[in-house]
């Protein structure tokens, strides 16, 4: 894990984060004192569509608009 000053890593930071994004860690310091790890992102998992379909369809069935009407939200502005 390389250790930087802030001021080099203002200067390089995009070199900075395509190196973390190739797995580098760094740990950023302020006069010597670390106060940052800038580290890559444990990866996504990507989801399946109709999983994702599946969840919205959960979400409105638990969620609904009671006595109010799309077409008048739409009017208020509030979709």
């Amino acid at each position: 894990m390389a250790i930087i000053g802030v001021y080099e890593a203002r200067t390089r930071f995009s070199e900075i984060l395509d190196r973390v994004a190739q797995g580098e860690r760094f740990v950023i310091t302020r006069r010597g004192i670390p106060v940052a790890v800038i580290e890559p992102v444990s990866p996504q998992k990507k989801r399946k569509i109709e999983e994702v379909i599946a969840e919205i369809k959960r979400f409105r069935r638990k969620h609904k608009l009671s006595k109010l009407d799309i077409k008048e939200l739409i009017e208020e502005g509030r979709m």
